[in-house]
Protein backbone atom coordinates (compact mmCIF):
# COMPACT_ATOMS: atom_id res chain seq x y z
CA UNK A 1 0.00 0.00 0.00
CA UNK A 2 1.23 3.51 -0.81
CA UNK A 3 2.27 5.37 2.35
CA UNK A 4 2.89 9.08 2.90
CA UNK A 5 3.94 11.41 5.71
CA UNK A 6 1.36 14.17 6.22
CA UNK A 7 2.39 17.55 7.62
CA UNK A 8 -0.75 18.25 9.62
CA UNK A 9 -1.73 21.40 11.53
CA UNK A 10 -5.41 20.57 11.94
CA UNK A 11 -6.32 23.67 9.93
CA UNK A 12 -8.50 23.90 6.85
CA UNK A 13 -5.88 23.24 4.18
CA UNK A 14 -4.14 20.27 5.78
CA UNK A 15 -7.50 18.75 6.76
CA UNK A 16 -8.68 18.97 3.16
CA UNK A 17 -5.38 17.42 2.01
CA UNK A 18 -5.89 14.48 4.40
CA UNK A 19 -9.40 13.95 3.09
CA UNK A 20 -8.13 13.92 -0.50
CA UNK A 21 -5.35 11.44 0.28
CA UNK A 22 -7.64 9.09 2.16
CA UNK A 23 -10.09 9.21 -0.72
CA UNK A 24 -7.22 8.02 -2.96
CA UNK A 25 -6.46 5.15 -0.58
CA UNK A 26 -3.13 6.52 0.67
CA UNK A 27 -1.97 5.29 4.08
CA UNK A 28 -0.95 8.33 6.14
CA UNK A 29 1.20 9.13 9.15
CA UNK A 30 0.59 12.66 10.46
CA UNK A 31 3.22 14.97 11.93
CA UNK A 32 2.49 18.23 13.74
CA UNK A 33 5.45 20.50 14.44
CA UNK A 34 5.42 22.53 17.64
CA UNK A 35 7.82 25.45 17.88
CA UNK A 36 8.17 27.53 21.06
CA UNK A 37 6.56 30.43 19.19
CA UNK A 38 3.39 28.77 17.94
CA UNK A 39 0.35 30.33 19.61
CA UNK A 40 -1.67 27.15 19.12
CA UNK A 41 0.74 24.29 19.85
CA UNK A 42 -0.99 22.93 22.95
CA UNK A 43 -4.44 24.35 22.29
CA UNK A 44 -6.32 25.56 19.25
CA UNK A 45 -4.82 24.08 16.05
CA UNK A 46 -2.38 21.85 17.90
CA UNK A 47 -5.10 20.30 20.03
CA UNK A 48 -7.41 20.06 17.04
CA UNK A 49 -4.76 18.24 14.99
CA UNK A 50 -4.56 15.46 17.59
CA UNK A 51 -8.35 15.24 17.77
CA UNK A 52 -8.77 15.06 14.00
CA UNK A 53 -5.97 12.52 13.58
CA UNK A 54 -7.83 10.22 15.99
CA UNK A 55 -11.10 10.85 14.19
CA UNK A 56 -9.55 10.11 10.78
CA UNK A 57 -7.75 7.05 12.23
CA UNK A 58 -4.37 8.41 11.17
CA UNK A 59 -1.30 7.64 13.34
CA UNK A 60 -0.07 10.93 14.75
CA UNK A 61 3.06 12.42 16.32
CA UNK A 62 3.98 15.87 17.64
CA UNK A 63 7.54 16.88 16.78
CA UNK A 64 8.88 19.60 19.12
CA UNK A 65 11.29 22.15 17.66
CA UNK A 66 13.15 23.60 20.62
CA UNK A 67 16.82 24.59 21.08
CA UNK A 68 17.76 23.88 17.48
CA UNK A 69 14.90 26.10 16.37
CA UNK A 70 16.09 29.01 18.53
CA UNK A 71 19.62 28.56 17.18
CA UNK A 72 18.26 28.73 13.64
CA UNK A 73 16.42 31.97 14.44
CA UNK A 74 19.68 33.66 15.38
CA UNK A 75 20.98 33.48 11.82
CA UNK A 76 18.56 32.06 9.26
CA UNK A 77 20.12 31.36 5.89
CA UNK A 78 17.15 32.84 4.03
CA UNK A 79 16.46 35.76 6.33
CA UNK A 80 13.36 37.04 8.08
CA UNK A 81 9.89 38.10 7.05
CA UNK A 82 8.12 41.12 8.48
CA UNK A 83 9.24 40.31 12.01
CA UNK A 84 11.69 37.72 13.31
CA UNK A 85 9.98 34.98 11.31
CA UNK A 86 12.48 32.84 9.33
CA UNK A 87 9.69 31.17 7.35
CA UNK A 88 11.81 29.50 4.66
CA UNK A 89 14.39 28.13 7.12
CA UNK A 90 11.51 27.04 9.37
CA UNK A 91 9.93 25.01 6.57
CA UNK A 92 13.26 23.49 5.63
CA UNK A 93 13.75 22.31 9.21
CA UNK A 94 10.26 20.79 9.28
CA UNK A 95 10.73 19.08 5.94
CA UNK A 96 14.04 17.59 7.03
CA UNK A 97 12.32 16.12 10.10
CA UNK A 98 9.55 14.79 7.86
CA UNK A 99 12.18 13.25 5.56
CA UNK A 100 13.67 11.40 8.55
CA UNK A 101 10.23 10.02 9.40
CA UNK A 102 9.65 9.06 5.78
CA UNK A 103 12.86 7.04 5.80
CA UNK A 104 12.07 5.48 9.19
CA UNK A 105 8.60 4.33 8.14
CA UNK A 106 9.63 3.53 4.56
CA UNK A 107 6.98 5.92 3.30
CA UNK A 108 6.85 6.92 -0.36
CA UNK A 109 6.44 10.71 -0.20
CA UNK A 110 5.46 13.79 1.85
CA UNK A 111 2.07 15.56 1.70
CA UNK A 112 1.35 19.13 2.79
CA UNK A 113 -1.70 21.38 2.66
CA UNK A 114 0.33 24.27 1.27
CA UNK A 115 -1.34 26.53 -1.29
CA UNK A 116 0.74 28.42 -3.81
CA UNK A 117 0.67 32.15 -3.08
CA UNK A 118 -1.13 31.86 0.25
CA UNK A 119 1.78 32.97 2.43
CA UNK A 120 4.04 35.61 0.89
CA UNK A 121 7.41 34.42 2.17
CA UNK A 122 7.30 30.63 2.16
CA UNK A 123 4.62 29.73 -0.38
CA UNK A 124 5.75 31.50 -3.51
CA UNK A 125 7.18 29.39 -6.33
CA UNK A 126 10.84 30.27 -5.71
CA UNK A 127 10.61 29.64 -1.95
CA UNK A 128 8.87 26.29 -2.46
CA UNK A 129 11.57 25.14 -4.88
CA UNK A 130 14.25 26.24 -2.40
CA UNK A 131 12.58 24.41 0.48
CA UNK A 132 12.23 21.17 -1.49
CA UNK A 133 15.84 21.35 -2.67
CA UNK A 134 17.39 22.29 0.69
CA UNK A 135 15.46 19.61 2.55
CA UNK A 136 16.55 16.93 0.07
CA UNK A 137 12.93 16.27 -0.90
CA UNK A 138 12.82 17.55 -4.47
CA UNK A 139 10.17 15.54 -6.27
CA UNK A 140 8.88 13.91 -3.08
CA UNK A 141 6.59 16.68 -1.76
CA UNK A 142 3.00 16.49 -2.97
CA UNK A 143 0.87 19.62 -2.53
CA UNK A 144 -2.54 18.28 -3.60
CA UNK A 145 -4.36 21.61 -3.29
CA UNK A 146 -2.03 23.36 -5.75
CA UNK A 147 -0.45 20.42 -7.60
CA UNK A 148 -1.61 21.52 -11.05
CA UNK A 149 0.64 24.59 -10.78
CA UNK A 150 3.75 22.42 -10.24
CA UNK A 151 5.58 19.87 -12.37
CA UNK A 152 4.50 16.28 -11.61
CA UNK A 153 6.08 14.83 -8.48
CA UNK A 154 7.61 11.36 -8.33
CA UNK A 155 4.46 9.79 -6.82
CA UNK A 156 2.48 11.20 -9.76
CA UNK A 157 5.03 10.07 -12.34
CA UNK A 158 5.13 6.55 -10.93
CA UNK A 159 1.35 6.20 -10.81
CA UNK A 160 0.94 6.21 -7.03
CA UNK A 161 -1.16 9.38 -7.35
CA UNK A 162 -3.61 10.27 -10.12
CA UNK A 163 -2.63 13.80 -11.15
CA UNK A 164 -6.10 14.42 -12.59
CA UNK A 165 -7.53 14.18 -9.07
CA UNK A 166 -5.31 17.01 -7.79
CA UNK A 167 -6.31 20.67 -7.58
CA UNK A 168 -5.16 24.01 -8.96
CA UNK A 169 -5.91 26.36 -6.02
CA UNK A 170 -3.68 29.37 -5.52
CA UNK A 171 -3.82 32.66 -3.62
CA UNK A 172 -4.96 33.74 -0.18
CA UNK A 173 -8.70 33.18 -0.52
CA UNK A 174 -9.95 29.98 1.10
CA UNK A 175 -13.39 29.96 -0.53
CA UNK A 176 -12.58 26.96 -2.75
CA UNK A 177 -11.21 24.95 0.16
CA UNK A 178 -14.25 25.70 2.32
CA UNK A 179 -16.65 24.80 -0.47
CA UNK A 180 -14.85 21.51 -1.15
CA UNK A 181 -14.53 20.33 2.42
CA UNK A 182 -18.08 21.24 3.39
CA UNK A 183 -19.89 20.15 0.22
CA UNK A 184 -17.82 17.25 -1.12
CA UNK A 185 -16.61 15.82 2.19
CA UNK A 186 -19.47 17.10 4.38
CA UNK A 187 -16.99 18.21 7.02
CA UNK A 188 -16.54 21.54 8.78
CA UNK A 189 -14.89 20.68 12.12
CA UNK A 190 -11.43 21.97 11.24
CA UNK A 191 -9.38 24.49 13.20
CA UNK A 192 -8.92 28.17 12.35
CA UNK A 193 -7.89 28.63 8.67
CA UNK A 194 -4.56 30.19 9.66
CA UNK A 195 -2.55 29.55 12.79
CA UNK A 196 -0.50 32.12 14.63
CA UNK A 197 3.26 32.52 14.96
CA UNK A 198 4.58 34.94 17.55
CA UNK A 199 7.57 35.62 15.33
CA UNK A 200 5.36 37.67 13.01
CA UNK A 201 4.20 39.88 15.90
CA UNK A 202 6.02 43.22 15.80
CA UNK A 203 6.18 43.75 19.55
CA UNK A 204 7.36 40.23 20.31
CA UNK A 205 9.86 40.36 17.45
CA UNK A 206 11.37 43.52 18.91
CA UNK A 207 11.78 41.79 22.27
CA UNK A 208 13.43 38.82 20.59
CA UNK A 209 15.67 41.09 18.51
CA UNK A 210 16.77 42.83 21.70
CA UNK A 211 17.85 39.49 23.19
CA UNK A 212 19.62 38.50 20.01
CA UNK A 213 21.60 41.74 19.85
CA UNK A 214 22.62 41.24 23.50
CA UNK A 215 23.71 37.65 22.79
CA UNK A 216 21.12 36.51 25.35
CA UNK A 217 18.82 34.57 23.02
CA UNK A 218 18.23 31.01 24.12
CA UNK A 219 15.16 28.83 24.57
CA UNK A 220 14.54 29.74 28.22
CA UNK A 221 14.91 33.48 27.66
CA UNK A 222 12.71 33.33 24.58
CA UNK A 223 9.99 31.68 26.67
CA UNK A 224 10.27 34.41 29.29
CA UNK A 225 9.39 36.97 26.63
CA UNK A 226 5.98 35.39 26.13
CA UNK A 227 4.81 36.54 29.54
CA UNK A 228 4.54 39.85 31.31
CA UNK A 229 5.88 43.32 30.60
CA UNK A 230 9.37 43.56 29.13
CA UNK A 231 11.91 46.19 30.23
CA UNK A 232 15.34 46.16 28.50
CA UNK A 233 17.04 48.22 31.19
CA UNK A 234 20.51 47.81 29.68
CA UNK A 235 21.97 45.81 26.84
CA UNK A 236 22.95 43.03 29.24
CA UNK A 237 20.07 43.15 31.74
CA UNK A 238 16.33 42.65 31.11
CA UNK A 239 13.39 42.75 33.49
CA UNK A 240 10.12 40.85 32.92
CA UNK A 241 7.18 41.79 35.16
CA UNK A 242 4.15 39.51 35.54
CA UNK A 243 0.71 40.97 34.83
CA UNK A 244 -1.41 38.51 36.82
CA UNK A 245 -1.13 35.52 39.13
CA UNK A 246 -0.82 33.05 36.27
CA UNK A 247 2.10 34.96 34.71
CA UNK A 248 3.72 35.37 38.14
CA UNK A 249 3.69 31.59 38.57
CA UNK A 250 5.03 30.98 35.08
CA UNK A 251 7.89 33.43 35.58
CA UNK A 252 8.83 31.73 38.84
CA UNK A 253 8.79 28.33 37.17
CA UNK A 254 11.10 29.61 34.41
CA UNK A 255 13.57 31.28 36.76
CA UNK A 256 17.08 29.85 36.95
CA UNK A 257 20.39 30.29 38.74
CA UNK A 258 21.78 33.79 38.20
CA UNK A 259 18.34 35.42 37.84
CA UNK A 260 16.96 38.06 40.20
CA UNK A 261 13.45 37.72 41.62
CA UNK A 262 11.48 40.78 42.76
CA UNK A 263 8.23 40.61 44.74
CA UNK A 264 6.23 42.89 47.09
CA UNK A 265 6.85 42.19 50.78
CA UNK A 266 3.14 41.61 51.41
CA UNK A 267 2.86 39.21 48.47
CA UNK A 268 0.13 41.29 46.81
CA UNK A 269 1.33 42.29 43.39
CA UNK A 270 3.55 41.26 40.50
CA UNK A 271 6.49 38.92 40.42
CA UNK A 272 9.38 40.05 38.24
CA UNK A 273 12.44 38.25 36.91
CA UNK A 274 15.69 40.07 36.19
CA UNK A 275 17.93 38.31 33.66
CA UNK A 276 21.53 39.09 32.88
CA UNK A 277 24.23 41.21 34.49
CA UNK A 278 22.93 43.95 36.78
CA UNK A 279 24.59 46.66 38.85
CA UNK A 280 22.94 48.10 41.96
CA UNK A 281 21.45 50.89 39.80
CA UNK A 282 19.57 48.36 37.65
CA UNK A 283 18.42 46.42 40.69
CA UNK A 284 17.05 49.57 42.29
CA UNK A 285 15.33 50.55 39.04
CA UNK A 286 13.82 47.05 38.93
CA UNK A 287 12.38 47.50 42.43
CA UNK A 288 10.89 50.85 41.44
CA UNK A 289 9.28 49.33 38.34
CA UNK A 290 7.74 46.45 40.30
CA UNK A 291 6.49 48.87 42.97
CA UNK A 292 4.81 50.93 40.26
CA UNK A 293 2.51 48.00 39.49
CA UNK A 294 1.58 47.36 43.14
CA UNK A 295 -1.72 48.84 44.28
CA UNK A 296 -0.60 50.12 47.68
CA UNK A 297 3.09 50.74 47.04
CA UNK A 298 4.59 48.14 49.43
CA UNK A 299 8.32 47.58 49.89
CA UNK A 300 9.83 45.29 47.25
CA UNK A 301 12.03 42.39 48.24
CA UNK A 302 14.60 40.97 45.89
CA UNK A 303 16.98 38.04 45.81
CA UNK A 304 19.45 36.47 43.41
CA UNK A 305 18.94 32.77 42.70
CA UNK A 306 22.10 30.80 43.39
Amino acid sequence: MTKAIMLFSGGLDSTLAIKMMQEMGIELFALTFASPFCRCAGTGCGKKAAQLAREFKVPYQVVPLLDEYVEMIKKPKYGYGSGMNPCIDCRIMMFKKAAEKMKELEADFIVTGEVLGQRPMSQNMQAIRTIDRESGLKGYVLRPLSAQHFPPTLPEETGMIDRKALLDIRGRSRKKQIKLITEKYNFDDYACPAGGCLLTDKEFSQRLRDLKEADMLNLRNARLLMFGRFFPLTKNYKLIVGRNEKENNVLKSLSAAGDYIFEPQDGKGPTAIGVGVAREEELEESRRIVKRYCKYGPAIKSMRIE
